[in-house]
């Protein structure tokens, strides 16, 4: 491509890069923030890191830094709606003509990497990357909240040196890259803590945490870790859609903190914030407001995680796209919706768990599975359908229906005004089923 002129050809650009080289390292990302100044170094960010939860956590944080006066900038991934989602400040996605003058000012540099390194040069996840720093290095936000890409110690964001680091919990995905144990998986995950550089630990089992307080001890890193540091209790449902719970540290304590997302998962990812608002208003030395507190986490939103997006029939969309999240999801269900019969359609990515994830949400007696499939991204596939049947043992037999659009009119009909139909699994699905619900 000699010029990119254009909104579409930038992204197309973007797109059509490597997704990954054999061999992870962070010397190309490092090369590439070189040439371009360092860009990184000139933000005040915060880096979030974890096998789920990274999205929600990142929401309540904003929203607390956002109540108290800051311009809040984020880096997410993946997006479920437009790709500019991915740069926002304060929540609204940058603009098409600012994709396009990032891309076209990164082009050049871009292209002498091609020819000066011996694997060629950054990927499409490092050029997002360095299109992010770039961007708020130029002072559009305050406060950046920096979202790990995959795993934490090769991951093109793990160039920058945050005030505080998070981690918000360890479990099995992206296993080829990331290992096969959760001691394997936690200590690329601790890649993101930095010398002398306070981490905030998210709830996790005592192998994973091992696996981190190695990594912090090496870098004289202080830990501060759910149950330990900071504690929850008190936790209980207010009504169908928002919950309640307590937070407190040796210092702070918050009553009735009210999250209007669902899950024991997300009342510790809302802890896990707090924790780590606490720390940052800690080190600008800037006096704590618990409404401040209150008012962030109470409007804190973060779509495709159960969101519900229709009333009658009630419908809800959640990307629990691996096996830990699927148990977060299944938990719920278990214990908020036990009494309406749920219809799930679900279209995993063939690149996950995708027989375990059905088979904890097949366990469930008032859940009925209609399984279908969906245009992946790039060369990704949605799972196979076929063996399904016969390989995944269900309390309710699973149904299998190709076509997304069919596999939920299927379910509509089969549903009584009582139920709850729940739109699962990949992210990239969510996304694409979104479109129908939300304009």
């Amino acid at each position: 491509m000699a010029e990119i002129s254009t909104y579409e050809e930038a992204v197309s650009f973007i797109h059509g890069r490597t997704k990954f080289k054999k061999i992870p390292t962070l010397k190309r990302m490092r090369t590439f923030m070189k040439v371009l100044g360092n860009p990184q170094d000139k933000i005040t960010a915060i880096h979030i890191a974890g096998t789920n939860g990274k999205g929600s956590t990142l929401t309540f944080l904003r929203g607390m830094l956002q109540e108290t006066g800051y311009k809040v900038g984020t880096f997410t991934s993946p997006f479920l709606v437009r790709f500019n989602e991915r740069i926002s400040v304060d929540g609204q996605p940058i603009a098409d003509s600012e994709i396009l003058r990032l891309v076209q000012k990164l082009y050049p540099v871009i292209m002498q990497l091609d020819e000066q390194l011996p694997e060629g040069g950054p990927t499409e996840f490092e050029i997002i990357t360095a299109m992010m720093f770039t961007y708020f290095s130029e002072g559009h936000a305050d406060i950046v909240l920096v979202e790990v890409g995959i795993g934490g110690l090769f991951d093109s964001t793990n160039v920058v040196m945050p005030t505080v680091s998070v981690i918000t919990n360890i479990g099995f995905d992206h296993m080829k890259l990331l290992g096969n144990t959760l001691t394997e998986i936690a200590t690329q995950k601790a890649g993101i803590i930095k010398k002398g550089i306070p981490a905030v630990i998210g709830k996790m089992d005592e192998e994973a945490l091992n696996a981190i307080e190695k990594v912090a001890s090496r870098e004289h890193s202080p830990l501060l870790c759910f149950d330990r540091d900071y504690q929850v209790s008190k936790r209980q449902y207010q009504d169908l859609w928002s919950q309640r719970f307590n937070f407190a540290t040796d210092t702070f304590q918050f009553k009735e903190l009210r999250i209007r997302m669902l899950g024991d998962y997300q009342i510790n990812n809302a802890a896990t914030a707090v924790q780590a608002y606490l720390i940052f208003m800690g080190q600008k030395s800037i006096p704590v407001l618990e409404k401040n507190v209150k008012n962030g986490l109470d409007k804190a939103f973060w779509a495709g995680r159960f969101e519900h997006v229709n009333d009658r029939p009630l419908v809800v969309l959640d990307g629990a796209h691996n096996e830990p999240a699927m148990q977060g999801l299944t938990n719920l269900l278990a214990t908020h919706f036990k009494q309406m019969d749920i219809y799930v359609v679900i279209a995993i990515l063939e690149d996950k768990q995708f027989h375990k994830m059905i088979q904890i949400l097949g366990e469930l007696n008032n859940v009925h599975i209609i399984a279908t499939t969906f245009e992946g991204p790039g060369k990704r596939h949605a799972a196979s359908l076929v063996e399904l049947k016969t390989s995944v043992k269900t309390v309710n037999p699973i149904q299998t229906e190709e076509n997304w659009q069919l596999a939920i009119a299927h379910a509509t009909r089969e549903m009584s005004s009582d139920d709850l139909l729940l739109i699962t699994g990949s992210l990239y699905f969510i996304s694409d089923v979104r479109k129908l619900f939300v304009e």
